[in-house]
């Protein structure tokens, strides 16, 4: 079993924290997936439990789960077209642009719906995902169609990566969304706009976990403070 590193659990909890006290009043939230977006559920629900009137959209069935055993209403675009505010994880957060990579979790479809909608994003993470540039810190993960799924990684591969498909025991891993997920491992991402046409222009790739020019603001935490990085 992986050990939690505490420090890192509380960094991620005062990252959170700091996002979590920039919500107004009123307001339509996206709700992210991931370790630290999930603390920021929990804190979303105590500031409802203590009066706060707000409504979330979540990123994933598992961050709406979340959600609705903290307290926290939800909602749908069939009701909210416009977001607010998303506050939501990453697994890299490139220095400068805030460009990210996301999707080790596997929700970076609904994450990337839920970002396009919103006003304004706020990253929330631990200190270790700040990079100088995008690349080989973490695999890139793509979401793909099921059927065709090999002719899809060779044409990733292709583009300079190592591509290999999810499993979770030696069962393919499949999203919300009923796709499946190659993760690529490339060296660096220099042009992440440039990868992202790409990557998007192979039949079969749904989306991919590069965020490019979505996130306004980084919330990075440590275990005694925070260090907020603006695009």
């Amino acid at each position: 079993m992986k050990r939690l590193d505490p420090s890192l659990d509380a960094a991620k909890r005062n990252a959170a924290a700091r996002a979590v006290a920039m919500i107004e009043n009123k307001m339509v939230l996206g709700l992210g997936s991931g370790s630290t977006a999930s603390f920021a559920i929990e804190l979303i629900g105590r500031r409802v439990a203590d009066g706060l009137h707000v409504v979330g959209i979540p990123t994933s069935e598992r961050s709406a789960a979340l959600a609705r055993k903290v307290g926290v209403p939800l909602s749908d675009f069939s009701r909210h077209r416009k977001i607010d505010l998303t506050i939501d994880g990453a697994d890299q957060i490139e220095d400068g642009t805030l460009n990210l990579v996301k999707g080790l979790g596997g929700a970076m479809l609904r994450e990337k719906i839920v970002a396009e909608a919103s006003a304004r994003m706020i990253v929330v993470a631990d200190h270790s995902k700040r990079v100088r540039q995008l690349g080989a810190a973490t695999p890139l993960p793509v979401e793909l169609v099921p059927f065709g799924w090999e002719i899809a990684v060779e044409k990733l591969e292709a583009l300079g990566c190592n591509a290999t498909l999810r499993r979770v025991d030696g069962a393919a891993f499949t999203t919300d969304g009923g796709n499946v997920v190659a993760d690529c491992r490339f060296e660096r991402i220099p042009d992440a706009a440039g990868l992202q046409a790409a990557l998007k222009a192979i039949t079969g790739v749904v989306e991919t976990g590069l965020f490019v020019g979505l996130a306004s603001l980084a919330v990075l935490g440590t275990d005694d403070g925070v260090t907020v990085l603006e695009r």
